[in-house]
């Protein structure tokens, strides 16, 4: 079967060849209706705004609860912060992305008013945070119990307050522990951004599915926006094994062939 690039040059109205494929992007002269390639950028910028957005949730609050949920049983502030990172865990692990997404877009905004004058896709990074939070909190956790017992017994040895055993000995050995699975939950959170077509974020997997629908040229399309999804994916590996090899501590982790941790 022959490809037909060229369907990315068509203009998105009558379908007519256009002067400028990336008119829209680069500023080049205007095209008097973008073409199905600036209307593929467009989408590809949206999906990396919405994944990006949600990235940056996750991996707050994923730290965040994932320290919380190791805190020790020294008090009944402790005891509540565990049991709150706990069902913060256990609460958006367990619903599904696409279900959450529709949550926070119909349902949540009709009881916190201030989130109905929200865009949608601050919404749908929201939903994607906050279930992509709870993977992470988990990775955390165990980086965090995976440290020798003696480390946290030595910070008190010091005298160092609870606070400060995490801020200068624990988060710092364990966050650079699970940088590898973190890599692969960032990955995921760029796949998963794919259900923002579901409440209408004219992302890459709308705009597949409206642009095969208008060209017949489902292949194309297809190839196209798989590619971007790739491309996307595999750029936040290599960001992310950058970052593994740059931190890594020499002698603690028992690997250092980075192609081995991704």
């Amino acid at each position: 079967m022959a490809l037909d690039l060229g369907v990315f040059c068509r203009n998105t109205l009558d379908g007519e060849v256009v002067d400028h494929c990336f008119s829209a992007i680069f500023g080049l002269a205007k095209n008097s209706d973008p073409s199905y390639l600036d209307w593929l950028m467009k989408a590809w910028g949206w999906t990396l705004a919405v994944a990006g957005l949600g990235l940056m949730l996750a991996l707050i609050l994923g730290a965040v609860m994932g320290t919380l949920r190791t805190l020790p049983d020294t008090g009944s502030l402790n005891r509540w912060l565990v049991r709150f990172s706990t069902t913060w865990v256990e609460l958006f692990r367990n619903i599904p992305i696409l279900v959450q997404v529709f949550l926070w877009y119909h349902v949540i905004p009709a009881f916190v008013l201030p989130l109905k004058a929200l865009p949608s896709y601050w919404l749908v990074s929201i939903a994607l945070g906050f279930f992509t939070s709870a993977r992470i909190a988990e990775q955390v956790r165990a980086g965090i119990q995976a440290l020798p017992s003696g480390q946290r017994a030595a910070a008190t040895a010091l005298g160092l307050t609870t606070a400060q055993s995490y801020r200068y000995i624990i988060l710092p050995m364990a966050l650079r522990i699970v940088i590898p699975p973190i890599t692969s939950e960032s990955m995921n959170l760029i796949k998963n951004s794919s259900v923002a077509f579901a409440v209408s974020v004219p992302e890459l997997t709308l705009f597949a599915m409206q642009a095969q629908e208008e060209t017949s040229r489902g292949v194309e399309i297809y190839l196209a926006v798989t590619f971007l999804y790739a491309l996307s994916a595999f750029s936040v590996n290599r960001v992310m094994a950058l970052i593994e090899r740059r931190t890594r501590i020499p002698g603690f982790i028992a690997s250092n062939d980075a192609s081995l941790a991704h």
